[in-house]
């Protein structure tokens, strides 16, 4: 019961569901990304995800300095349902969708 209250507590956020809508859109990202497409500060979006990433619903991995983050492979099962969800209903949000294209226009290659 507690691992759904925090998973469902974790989804309980605009910055977080914004997130992760955009990791479902654009698929790995680096934290430098998130923070530029979503306007937020580098230590406001490295909380977020790493909240997601302790109640599974993202994967992480260090390539040198940088973090790179993508949807988690299998999410708990409690989410899963869930994302599917959202995702359906974020696609057609103009916040979500402004976000996506900022993203897309601010994504760095290589990171930082």
């Amino acid at each position: 019961m507690r691992d759904h209250a925090e998973i469902f507590q974790a989804l309980a956020d605009e910055t977080r569901l914004r997130a992760l809508h955009v990791l479902h859109r654009l698929g790995e990202l680096c934290v430098c990304d998130l923070e530029a497409g979503l306007e937020i500060t580098q230590s406001r979006a490295s909380r977020h995800l790493r909240q997601l990433r302790q109640v599974g619903l993202v994967d992480d991995r260090r390539d040198g300095a940088w973090v790179y983050y993508r949807l988690a492979d299998d999410p708990p099962p409690a989410a899963a349902a869930a994302l599917e969800v959202l995702f359906a209903r974020l696609k057609r949000d103009p916040l979500a969708k402004a976000d996506v294209k900022r993203t897309r226009a601010e994504r760095r290659s290589p990171c930082c």
